[in-house]
Formats: structure tokens, sequence, C-alpha cells
């Protein structure tokens, strides 16, 4: 039992190394990420799991082997690790409430005058039960129909079981998965599920992927998505006045450039009269520059690897318009509504630093208010399921919803 105990702690130990401190190197990226991402967010189990597993060895399994010495070394490093792992993200919390005071005011508690927790506190049993997403308080209608199509062209709902709604926000969400993979009943469920408790309604849509589907079709989808709400979330309890979007990862570039170029002709054939305006955007580690334009060698591996070749299907040096007007970046100016972005520091699939030249961008030419959050330790799609970091950046989110629609009603009352 010994050697298998060692060989469980050695791969533990490296694994958890990996979440701390992800591999180097320009093709390690999506490996340090499949390694760390469920390592960072699931540490709390992790070290339970190996403290359990060590007192065996010293107990139980010692009557029949010797304890093995590799073993135990390395399982003092995992816990080490994971102890420093489970510390850093009980941290984020107040990291975050740090980041909103700094943007949007140290008073903006006091601003939220909608019901529902605003403190750091995480919600009873998130943690211990992090694959739990269904809420018997939030109602799901699934599948509808929000332009012509199969079940690309459908979305689902979110909102409050058992309450008469009128004039709810709203809420949409943009599934991630590099615009060829995912679904709307994928991702983003925590801070639906969170935001419809507290009387949001939330929409999660499909929209066609490439490479069948060729860029520009995903935005074009989603900006037919917005349209949608807007001419028909009223009868569903919403507010077409007040629409917010979100999404990760791809659902992020999605998410902001639907943000950043309203009513755009070219984003929306033979639906051009149609309002696809957003009142505010939250965008979780997504991708804003898809032509390079800021020089970083990720920007350009993924221009030239992959979006290139499989999402436009088109040489981004002979068609460099259509790259550059696919990117966020390329849109900020003076009318850019209100962000909140988020990115985990420790990201290898969208390297952070992308992220910091978008949100720069926004500081410097918008006159938007613009929050930035940099999550230490967190990878990619640190937010898909329940744990500490998720729970309490989900926290935030809902905080600052709360603040930017409280803060509009405020304005135009």
């Amino acid at each position: 039992m010994s050697a298998g105990f060692a060989r469980r702690q050695v791969a533990l130990a490296a694994l958890a190394l990996n979440a701390v401190r992800p591999l180097p190197g320009r093709w390690a990226g999506i490996p340090a990420f499949a390694l760390g991402w469920p390592v960072s967010e699931l540490a709390p189990h992790l070290l339970c799991a190996t403290l359990v597993d060590t007192a065996a060895e010293l107990t139980v399994r010692r009557r029949t082997s010797t304890p093995s010495t590799t073993g135990l070394v390395a399982a003092a490093a995992a816990a080490g690790l994971l102890g420093y792992i489970v510390t850093g993200a009980r941290r984020v919390g107040t990291e975050l409430d740090e980041a909103l005071r700094e943007s949007i005011g140290e008073d903006y508690l006091t601003t939220i005058d909608l019901p529902g927790p605003v403190d750091l506190r995480l919600p009873r049993g998130s943690v211990a039960r992090p694959f739990r997403f269904r809420q018997r308080d939030v109602e799901k209608i699934r599948h509808v129909q929000y332009t012509e199509g199969g079940r690309r062209a459908r979305l689902d709902i979110y909102r409050p079981k058992d309450r008469d709604l009128k004039g709810a926000p709203v809420l949409i969400q943009i599934h991630g998965g590099g615009w060829t993979i995912g679904t709307k009943g994928q991702q983003g469920l925590l801070l639906m599920n969170r935001m419809a408790q507290q009387g949001w309604i939330c929409v999660a849509s499909n929209y066609r992927l490439a490479p069948k589907h060729t860029f520009p079709t995903q935005i074009v989808d989603v900006k037919r998505a917005i349209a949608w709400v807007h001419e028909n979330i009223e009868e569903y309890g919403g507010d077409p006045s007040y629409i917010a979007i979100t999404g990760g990862s791809a659902g992020g570039h999605l998410a902001a450039l639907a943000a950043l170029t309203p009513n755009l002709p070219e984003y929306q054939p033979e639906f051009e009269d149609s309002d696809t305006s957003i009142a505010a955007c939250v965008s979780f580690y997504g991708l804003y520059d898809l032509a390079g334009l800021s020089e970083t060698q990720n920007s350009v591996d993924l221009r030239d690897r992959f979006v290139g070749p499989w999402v436009f299907k088109k040489d981004p040096e002979a068609d460099r318009d259509a790259f550059v007007q696919a990117s966020p970046l390329a849109h900020v100016d003076e009318q850019t509504p209100d962000f909140f972005v988020i990115h985990g520091a420790n990201d290898t699939l969208a390297p952070v630093q992308e992220t910091r030249t978008f949100v720069a961008a926004l500081r410097e030419l918008s006159g938007a208010t613009v929050t930035y959050a940099e999550i230490p330790g967190a990878q990619h799609a640190f937010d898909v399921f329940s744990s500490i970091r998720s729970m309490h950046t989900i926290g935030a989110v809902q905080r600052w919803l709360q603040w930017h629609r409280a803060s509009r009603t405020k304005t135009s009352s």
C-alpha cells in the first residue's frame, strides 16, 4: 500500500505545484489549464483527501507495511501547496470588495436598494457541493426560439419562481468554448441562479459554431438574441430598457463585442433596425484582440494558429479589417458602456496581458465606469462550478450589477 500512497501523493504534489505555478512554455497552456483548473478550485476537497490518506498510511496501513518516506514528504508538500491555494482563495472576497470600492466608490453598498445578501460570506454549503447548480426558488424556461433554426437558435430563461415579475432587470449570458463548442446550459449557471434569486431575469443563449459556421455568424446570432430580448422579455416580466450582458472566454469576447458595437449594421444583416444596445457588460477571462493589435505573443498565435484557420477561415493579413472589426479592443470609445472585467492571474489559455491592455484602453478612451479584478491563483474557467474563489467572485458580480442597476434607476428617476 505504501507504494500506492507514494504515487498518489507525488502526483498530487505535482498537480498542486502546477496550480500554484502553471507549467511554463508556449505549448504548455492547454495541459497547464487541464491539470491546474480543477485542482485550484477543488483544493479544499483535495486537502481533506490527502490528510485522510496520510492518516490512514500512518495508522491502519502501517500494521502491514512501513510508511513510505517519499510518500510522507510528498504528502506534506501537497498539503502545504493546497493549503496555500485555499488561503489565497479565502482572501479573494476582500480583494474583490477593494476593487469595487476603488472603482465605484467606498459607499457603493449604500446605493444598493435591491434585495439580497451584500456581505462577503459564502452561501452555506456552496463549497461542499461544488456541482450543485439547481435552485428550488428559480424557474427555468427551456429552449425558447429566438430566431429561425434548430437548437442553436434557442435560449433558456431563468427567473424567480412563484413571483409576479414586472420590470425586472435582465442579464444575458453568452457561453464560451473557443467559438467551436459549448451550449447555453454549461456555463454561467452560478451567476444566473444567483441573480434570478435576487429578482433578475437571466437569458442564456446558444449560437451557431465554427468551423461549420464562420465568423461573424457567432456575433450575428448573439445580436439576434439581444434583439429578441429587447422585443420580447417584457412578456416574461423583464425590463427591456435595462439589459446587461456577461460571458466567459469566447463568450466574454462575444459579450464585450456586442456591448461595444450596438446596432452595428455589419453585424445585424436583415435586422439592422433592431435594438441591440446593452447597459453594462461583465466579462470573464475574455479575448479582446483577435487581430494582434496589442502585438502580444498570445494574441498573434491565437490569430494565426486558431482564429484565422478555424473560426474565420480567412488569412489575417489579406482580410485584416475583419479581424480588427471583431476585436473589442478596436471599438473602445467615449460611447462605451460600463464594464466589469474579471480575469485569472494564472490563466494559461487566455493570458492576462491582453486583458490588461483592454482595461487600459477602456480607462483611457472611454467615459465608462471600469471595474477590473485580476483574481490571484485563478485559472481559465474558474467560475464554472462552486468553489471558494468562484463564489466570492459571483458575489462581487452580484453587488456590481445591483449597484449598476440601482445607479441607473436613480439617475433616470
